[in-house]
């Protein structure tokens, strides 16, 4: 028995050690907008915050999750889909088909906690998210518009 701080809720959860903690959020909480995309952290559809810090859940066993760590999903991000982010991708039209777009979301909200002003540079390097559909240059519009808010 594990439990979890998701967005702000407590969860008790009856999994093994080793399980994937997207696995935890999408089979045992119900929160679906983390998406399962690779399953070896290379594309980052799965990314979630833990303690601020993004982090991809589809490798991140449940039981390296301590007590009192605050995990966030994009559900959790706004409820509302009214975090400063969301709304300069629906403004910049960044996502296509939008599988990836959780994920990516997550990234740059964690980026811009921490860098308020960052380069296209510093885009580049923390955006490590894969878009089969390639919408990079929306992406990084997209977050040198939120960077203009109070994010």
């Amino acid at each position: 028995m594990a439990t979890l701080n998701i967005n702000g809720k407590s969860y008790d959860v009856q999994v093994e050690d080793g399980t994937p903690l997207l696995w935890v959020i999408r089979e045992q909480v119900g929160l679906t907008g983390t998406k399962y995309g690779c399953g070896v952290a290379q594309c980052g559809a799965c990314s979630v915050h833990i303690n601020g810090e993004v982090r991809r859940s589809c490798v991140t066993p449940v039981n390296t999750v301590k007590a009192g760590d605050r995990i966030v999903t994009i559900e959790g991000l706004s409820p509302t889909a009214s975090h400063p982010v969301q709304k300069a991708w629906a403004e910049h039209d960044v996502p296509q088909c939008g599988y990836c777009q959780s994920g990516q979301i997550m990234a740059a909200a964690a980026l811009l906690s921490k860098n308020k002003n960052p380069s296209d540079r510093d885009i580049d390097q923390a955006m490590t998210n894969i878009c089969r559909c390639g919408t990079y240059q929306r992406i990084r519009a997209a977050i040198h518009t939120a960077a203009k808010t109070d994010v």
